[in-house]
């Protein structure tokens, strides 16, 4: 299966992210779906050759999971633009937090942590339950068993060409473009 890059280009000029941040990103996530696509062919002409025992098709394997990741983290954070109000997502962030602002107040801190990486509202899949989580790398920290429900990026290309070192500021307008209904439409 190939996969092929979502055109986000609705979000262009998109309040509070300049279109050179954007189409920087776009591009770094096409470079995702490139690479993704690179690998399953790759692996998959390896394990036909039978080479499934050399260290190349150990790596490729490993390497499979960031390209995956940073390709549907992206779809996600993108998926989340434009703001519009929720409803069912709402009362299962006062469920867990006693209110809105509290798990807003929880969400940004997170984001706010010094490093890179992706903030994101998880939702346990057996449980219901809501809860913000840090994630290092793409492919790394990932909760099993639960479904993301609302992704920020906080890797640098996420927002220094627009805020430079000022993540408090990015984070600001990425709460100002939240798509609540896409993200209530992740939820099991």
């Amino acid at each position: 299966m190939t996969y092929t890059a979502a055109d986000f280009s609705k979000l262009l000029g998109m309040g509070g992210f300049s279109d050179t941040l954007l189409n920087n990103h776009f591009t770094l996530y096409q470079g995702y779906v490139k690479n993704t696509n690179k690998l399953i062919e790759t692996i998959d002409g390896l394990f036909k050759a039978n080479k499934a025992d050399t260290p190349e098709y150990s790596e490729l394997q490993r390497r499979f999971g960031f390209e995956w990741n940073g390709m549907r983290l992206h779809e996600y954070y993108f998926g989340n633009g434009t703001p519009v109000p929720g409803g069912k997502l709402e009362r299962k962030l006062v469920e867990a937090c006693g209110s809105h602002q509290e798990w807003e107040k929880d969400f940004r801190a997170t984001g706010g942590m010094r490093g890179v990486g992706w903030v994101v509202l998880y939702e346990d899949i057996q449980t219901g339950q809501v809860f913000n989580t840090w994630i290092n790398l793409h492919e790394t920290g990932h909760l099993a068993g639960c479904q993301p429900i609302l992704v920020m990026d906080v890797w640098e290309h996420a927002f220094m060409v627009d805020y430079g070192l000022k993540r408090a500021d990015y984070i600001e307008a990425f709460f100002k473009n939240i798509n609540w209904a896409a993200c209530e439409s992740r939820l099991k």
